[in-house]
């Protein structure tokens, strides 16, 4: 694993300029990254090319998320208790 490219990735998730989801994606990174094989980090890096406030209704479930994201990360994504910087939210 690229220690590089996981902090650049936990950097981003933690500076999204929307505190919100600065509070949801930085505590996810920070308790996944180290986990995801390169296939989970690529997907990571693709979600969060996405809008913030976007990213954020998927999670709360105020909007349906898109097929293309509807995927393993976004299923871990929902399950995580951001209070807690762990799984256990349950979506």
């Amino acid at each position: 694993m690229d220690d590089t490219r996981l902090k650049k990735i936990r950097l981003r998730a933690w500076r999204r300029g929307f505190r919100e989801a600065d509070l949801l994606l930085g505590p996810f990174a920070d308790f996944y990254c180290p986990r995801f094989s390169e296939a989970q980090l690529d997907a990571l890096e693709a979600l969060m090319d996405e809008a913030d406030q976007d990213i954020y209704d998927w999670f709360l479930g105020r909007a349906p998320t898109p097929p293309e994201f509807d995927n393993e990360i976004m299923a871990l994504l929902k399950a995580f208790d951001p209070s807690t910087g762990a799984p256990g939210h349950g979506g």
